[in-house]
């Protein structure tokens, strides 16, 4: 009997202390600037940023005490999440940068970057989640127009060594005929002279 009440009563200082944790954390999630999640051990979201409710067009109601594979009518059940949040996240405790793309009925498709950090101590996971679409899309079109420029260049240097190698060949054949030239009136010159030395001996 002794020992069930012990029990009870550490699990009452646990549920006190996660209380106090998770007021304490919402007060921060408030002022973060993007989305961020407060989610039990069991994946159960117990808290959200106004700025997740708003980038995600998602309420308090139909988000809070529900299981984040739930959320959105299961929009939120998307296979590298569930990766990060069961697989690698209880191994390493903190995950930065992990990349996720998925395409959500309202908001189209989203490429998110998560950062999680697992609290053991009150059992209690933090999720932020960055939207990163747009940056996503510029770095595409930059590595794109890269690609076409180098292309470009590419192409340019190849007509341009053609036309080189072109006018070599036209210098070549140029210095050939000069050459010849010259070679040409020291012969009709070697054969004047000749002419006229037969002369003057006639």
């Amino acid at each position: 009997m002794k020992s069930d009440k012990k029990i009870r009563q550490g699990s009452t200082i646990a549920t006190k202390s996660q209380a106090l944790a998770l007021r304490y954390m919402s007060t921060i999630v408030e002022v973060v600037r993007e989305p961020l999640l407060i989610l039990d051990a069991d994946l159960r979201v117990l808290s959200a940023n106004p700025i997740f409710y708003n980038n995600f067009r998602v309420t308090p109601k139909k988000t809070e005490k529900k299981l984040l594979y739930e959320l959105g009518n299961g929009q939120w059940n998307i296979r590298k999440l569930k990766q990060l949040l069961e697989e690698v996240l209880p191994g390493k405790k903190v995950v930065e940068n992990y990349e996720v793309e998925h395409t959500f009925e309202k908001i189209g498709k989203k490429i998110m970057q998560l950062n999680a950090r697992q609290i053991d101590a009150v059992q209690l996971i933090i999720l932020a989640i960055e939207d990163i679409t747009e940056r996503k899309s510029f770095e595409t079109k930059l590595a794109n127009h890269a690609k076409r420029l180098e292309a470009t260049v590419a192409l340019r240097t190849k007509e341009l060594t053609k036309q080189v190698q072109e006018l070599q060949k036209l210098n070549k054949t140029m210095v050939g005929r000069e050459l010849k030239m010259m070679e040409l009136k020291k012969e009709i010159a070697r054969l004047k002279k000749q002419i006229v030395n037969g002369k003057e001996k006639a």
